[in-house]
């Protein structure tokens, strides 16, 4: 039997002083939150491309991991796709549906420092 092959295995973004922003951002979350949207990142890498209501398109090459987590919280993960990986460029809670523009200015900042 064949191993199942990673279609878009996801990498961290890293800032120029080494920093893994995401990384960082789970390790700050609680492990529930952690598992589910370690889950959801997981399903992204095996299923690509795949749409709604797990992965939502943003425009300018950027996409957003929707997870729903314990108590009506709302977390997202925006990444980019570059040369077959996908790079988590952002993390945060949201309260609503809309993906915060502050939100996606950064995620968009930072794609910019991928080459992507």
């Amino acid at each position: 039997m064949k191993p199942v092959l990673k279609r878009l295995p996801a990498h961290f973004f890293r800032l120029g002083s080494g920093r893994e922003p995401v990384r960082e951002w789970l390790k700050k979350l609680d492990l529930q939150d952690r598992k589910i949207i370690g889950e959801d990142i997981k399903d992204v890498e095996f299923a690509w491309p795949i749409g709604m209501p797990l992965v939502r398109g943003l425009g300018d090459g950027l996409w957003e991991v929707r997870s729903s987590l314990v108590g009506g919280k709302i977390a997202r993960v925006i990444f980019t796709v570059e040369q077959g990986s996908m790079i988590l460029l952002h993390g945060f809670i949201t309260k609503t549906q809309k993906t915060p523009k502050r939100d996606l200015d950064l995620a968009l900042h930072r794609k910019k420092g991928t080459g992507a």
